[in-house]
């Protein structure tokens, strides 16, 4: 009768516990296929959340991150400094991504340039792969950009996809969101507004 009543109480401490993991894990996210790669310290994080965003308690140096456009040329993250920057991190073979990005399209359609989207693609064919996906989802608003390498990934210390960085206009990192967020919902619009006027 004790090793049934000790079985049941070790049961359902274990129940809680699972439970509690549950509640307490964050967005979806799909793991990044780079083992071994050295990853940087995640940032601080705020009790502030923008929707599923969360701004930084302090502000943090981007990386000098390098990428090039969908025809080869290259770009640098500095190149934008002075804009609102929002860096999504994302691949076509990954779920989260694909759920996400009709919601980034339609923001950046809203916004205009009171906000720089960059969408930085993760996938390893590059433009092979962007390509036919951008046609299928009508994709026309987002500046895509190539990552082959998966450099970004790195250089942001990203545990996974999607991963998304809002950067300030004097090239700081200011909040971080990982997995997918709806972007251009009336809720994020109004938590984004700050920023956009200027914060």
């Amino acid at each position: 009768m004790k090793l049934g009543l000790r079985a049941v109480t070790v049961l359902l401490i274990l129940c809680g516990a699972a439970v509690l993991v549950l509640s307490l894990r964050p967005a979806r996210i799909e793991p990044t296929p780079q083992d071994g790669m050295p990853q940087a310290p995640a940032p601080p994080i705020a009790s502030q959340n923008l929707g599923q965003f969360t701004a930084l308690t302090q502000p943090l140096p981007a990386p000098a991150l390098a990428f090039t456009t969908r025809d080869g040329t290259e770009k640098r993250l500095a190149d934008f400094k002075g804009k609102l920057v929002l860096v999504n991190l994302w691949a076509t073979w990954c779920g989260p991504c694909v759920e996400e990005m009709p919601s980034l399209d339609r923001l950046q359609a809203q916004l205009g340039d009171k906000l720089t989207i960059l969408a930085i693609s993760e996938d390893r064919q590059g433009e092979t792969a962007v390509a036919p996906f951008l046609a299928k989802h009508d994709i026309k608003h987002l500046a895509i950009f190539l990552d082959p390498k998966s450099a970004a990934t790195g250089d942001f210390g990203a545990q996974g996809l999607p991963t998304s960085y809002l950067i300030a206009r004097d090239g700081t990192i200011i909040g971080k969101e990982e997995g997918g967020a709806p972007w251009d919902s009336a809720a994020m619009i109004v938590k984004l507004t700050p920023y956009l006027d200027g914060k």
